[in-house]
């Protein structure tokens, strides 16, 4: 009969080393559960950790409970052989050799080994990658610092001396597949602390080792998308930098090519121009025949000017290279400016013009050159487009913080479908056969100056009755006046038998030609001439003129070049430096200005501004040499 061995409790032999055994599982399996899940296990792993180890608690419990119940046991392993069997990882279980002696359902579903195939017979070694263990028995003897065995020792060294050991190792299925797992391994002891044997609970690692695999090709995907992304956008950037410094260029070459433009077509028409006008005021005059033959010229000359400035002021808009000077001004002041300027035109077709005369200056913040331009735009369309005999009215008004200036005429008046096509440019609304010349640009360039200034242009026309054009700029408060705390000049009774001396810089034999006839009309000024700027300085060292009329694009030294050397040398710093240039659109003329030239006269000449700039010029050197011989006997 077989007889089993009791303990002191009642409970059979083998039963501590049993609960030990469970106990022992279930902790493993609830380590390797948590290694499987990581650091956040979600709730429902937590509480089904939770549940076995009560239902393990329980079974203790009514085991020790009902000790002097043996019947009820029905078997000394019931407990273990219930957990192992029912569990979903392979639990193996060794003697202190490290030989197998339990292999339960899990491991063979696992391993595709009976249990009979492998208890008593091999040991975990044997179903593991032999390489991996070699490598661990080679890093636990650095990490140790003592020589270990490759083999089932590698496997177990740690939990043999009582340190927690969960490690990654290859198992191999009875038919030679391999798969990763997952392995915790604990030491069993007896109640002397003896090891008697070796549990390892193992799980398959293969989900877990393809999500990382999945999550690595991913990572590296993106990691590669990243850096092909920065690339493209670095690329990208040296593109677009590229195509900027290529644009950059375009613009410069435009705007040289804009300049060059201007002073290659003004130059020659300041020859045509200039002599046209000296004959048409000469003395005697010339015959009727001639005089009409001159005015055609003087027309036809004017009138190609105008198209020069209206197409490199669009080329200038379009490439963005116009710069507004915006202030407070008045714009009665400068519609007091443009009535003077229209008014031969206007008389010549008969329009009765019609100014606003009020005592409030409508104080606009806008480019006062530019304002004057829009303005004269308007108005000589007024007149043009106006019926003989016809009326303009120009009339002011202020809502709100916006200033509005209006020019109706009395003319035929725009349809719907003209209106609609107003800004185009190059389109004059049916008027290429008519008597009027005119190109369809004057309006695109107006409506774009006023946009520029923040300013708003508009049109009302009823056929018959007359059309009104609008322009709408920002009001502005009046701006201060800042005077002088200097001393007030000296009015000079200028001697008009004494002759003063006008130095011409320019090497264009056709402009020094016309200057010197120019000059030839007044008593009072006999002219010095140098074709370039280095002779230029020395004839003023050497004649100290009274003022000096510079060209710009001289050759080796600029007009600009020597307006400095003129007012950094001692000798010629005082003398009213005039800037004469075919370089004429506004950023030209403000960049001159800046400089220091006293005036910015552009070709072609009218001949009455160019006298009565001379006037104003050698005014203010009489009064300033005058000044500073007063000065001196102080």
């Amino acid at each position: 009969m077989h007889t089993v061995n009791k303990t002191s409790t009642g409970l059979p032999s083998r039963w501590p080393m049993a609960l030990a055994f469970a106990f022992s599982a279930i902790v493993l399996l609830a380590v390797g559960v948590l290694a499987w899940h990581g650091p956040h296990p979600t709730a429902g792993v937590i509480d089904a950790l939770v549940l076995l180890l009560l239902m393990l608690l329980i079974a203790l419990y009514r085991r020790t409970v009902a000790a002097g119940l043996p019947r009820q046991l029905l078997k000394a392993g019931a407990l273990q052989d219930a957990i192992f069997n029912s569990a979903n990882f392979s639990c193996i279980a060794t003697d202190a050799q490290g030989v197998i002696q339990i292999f339960n359902v899990g491991a063979e579903r696992m391993l595709g080994y009976a249990a009979h195939e492998v208890v008593d017979k091999l040991t975990p070694a044997g179903i593991s990658d032999a390489q991996e263990i070699i490598a661990r028995a080679q890093a636990l003897s650095a990490e140790l610092d003592t020589p270990i065995t490759p083999g089932v020792e590698a496997l177990v060294f740690k939990a043999k001396r009582g340190i927690e050991d969960i490690y990654e190792l290859t198992y191999i299925r009875k038919d030679g597949s391999r798969f990763p797992a997952m392995v915790s391994v604990t030491a069993l002891r007896d109640a002397q602390s003896k090891v008697i044997g070796y549990l390892l609970i193992g799980t398959d690692n293969t989900a877990r080792k393809r999500v990382e695999a999945e999550q690595a090709l991913l990572d590296q995907r993106l990691q590669e998308h990243e850096q092909y992304t920065r690339s493209l956008v670095e690329s990208n950037n040296v593109e677009l930098e590229k195509a900027r410094q290529v644009a950059d260029k375009a613009n410069r070459a435009k705007s040289e090519f804009l300049s060059s433009m201007s002073h290659e077509l003004r130059t020659p028409l300041n020859a045509v121009l200039g002599f046209a006008q000296l004959m048409a005021s000469d003395v005697p005059p010339p015959s009727v025949p001639q005089q009409r033959s001159l005015e055609q010229i003087l027309k036809g000359g004017w009138y190609l000017l105008r198209l020069i400035n209206e197409i490199l002021d669009l080329a200038m808009i379009e490439s963005g290279k116009v710069t507004m000077s915006e202030e407070a001004m008045s714009l009665l002041d400068v519609l007091q400016d443009c009535q003077a300027m229209i008014a031969p035109q206007a008389e010549k077709r008969g329009i009765d013009m019609h100014f606003p005369q009020c005592g409030r200056a409508f104080y606009v913040h806008a480019d006062r050159t530019r304002v004057k331009q829009v303005m004269i735009n308007l108005l000589s369309n007024a007149i043009k487009y106006n019926e003989s005999g016809g009326s303009v009215r120009v009339e002011c008004s202020q809502h709100g913080n916006r200033v509005r200036a209006s020019v109706t005429d009395s003319g035929a008046g725009l349809s719907t479908e003209q209106m609609a096509q107003l800004f185009q440019p190059f389109n004059r609304l049916g008027q290429e056969s008519g008597t009027e010349e005119g190109t369809g640009i004057g309006l695109v360039v107006t409506r774009q100056l006023v946009e520029l200034m923040g300013g708003e242009i508009g049109v009302d026309s009823t056929v018959g009755v007359g059309t009104t054009f609008w322009v709408e700029f920002k009001a502005s408060s009046a701006p201060e006046l800042v005077l002088g705390q200097g001393e007030a000049l000296p009015v000079v009774q200028e001697n008009q038998e004494t002759q003063r001396t006008l130095l011409y810089v320019e090497d264009n034999p056709a402009n020094l030609a016309l200057v010197e006839q120019l000059i030839a009309r007044r008593s009072d000024l006999k002219l010095l001439t140098a074709i370039d700027a280095h002779l230029g300085m020395d004839l003023a060292r050497t004649y100290q003129p009274d003022i000096i009329l510079m060209d710009i694009n001289l050759p080796g030294l600029s007009g600009f070049g020597a307006l400095r050397l003129l007012h950094d040398d001692p000798l010629t710093s005082h003398i009213p430096v005039m800037a004469l240039s075919a370089n004429a659109v506004p950023r030209d003329i403000e960049k001159g200005l800046e400089a220091g030239f006293f005036r910015y006269l552009t070709k072609p000449i009218k001949v009455a501004e160019f006298m009565d700039a001379l006037d104003v010029a050698l005014h203010h050197a009489a009064a300033h040499g005058l000044a500073d011989d007063i000065h001196a006997l102080r």
